[in-house]
């Protein structure tokens, strides 16, 4: 009753939106801010209504989306796909283009601070293209507008402060989030190839088109 009533009215109680980070380690000796990795603690009710949108509106709306999105090549944080999805699909793309290429380059990306750096203002208006209700729509609009968080570490616990960016992970909705603002990045040349897992991409470009590009 209190998710209906919340997600059909389009408002979210100001204390859901507050999340306290606690900073977990990446490395075995973490020294630097940008060795942990920033993980928000939601309140539980706030995570259960996130993950309910995702799976009852979000990824419906995955498998139809307009022509300025693509997750197809997308295999993490969708209603299906996997890391090991994702190097069978890569695998079968490069031996497919080696049929009729001498050689086949695959460049991988990793985008420094991928996740902190979304901004909610571009989040929403690609959340916008979807096929979504709109009271789902201003729903989401609502969750990621006034968010604030605090961090916490060694005992101590800083001033709330409000955040306009980052998909707040740790969040229920955060990693379909971080999909839908990847969603539009394609590749330029149609014979070039995108599989993505997350913030992890791999663009597989075949030798017809990197003599092509050195032409031009």
């Amino acid at each position: 009753m209190l998710f209906n009533l919340s997600v059909a009215t389009s408002t979210i109680s100001r204390q859901w939106k507050q999340a306290s980070i606690r900073p977990i380690p990446k490395v075995a000796a973490a020294r630097k801010h940008a060795d942990f990795r920033p993980i928000s603690v939601m309140p539980v009710l706030t995570r259960i209504m996130e993950r309910t949108v995702v799976q009852t509106f979000l990824y419906p709306a995955f498998l139809s989306p307009p022509p300025t999105l693509s997750f197809s090549d997308q295999f993490g944080f969708g209603p299906t796909g996997s890391p090991e999805a994702a190097i069978i699909n890569l695998l079968h793309t490069i031996t497919n283009m080696l049929l009729t290429n001498l050689y086949v380059a695959v460049i991988s990306l990793d985008f420094s601070k991928a996740f902190d750096t979304v901004q909610h203002a571009t989040l929403v208006n690609k959340l916008a293209e979807l096929d979504l209700p709109v009271y789902v729509h201003n729903w989401m609009v609502e969750f990621f507008s006034e968010h604030s968080h605090c961090t916490e570490y060694n005992g101590q616990r800083s001033l709330m402060k409000k955040i306009t960016a980052s998909i707040i992970q740790g969040s229920g909705i955060g990693p379909a989030s971080y999909v839908v603002t990847a969603a539009d990045l394609k590749v330029f040349n149609a014979g070039n190839k995108l599989v993505k897992f997350a913030d992890d991409t791999y663009v597989i470009i075949p030798a017809v088109n990197i003599h092509t590009c050195c032409r031009n």
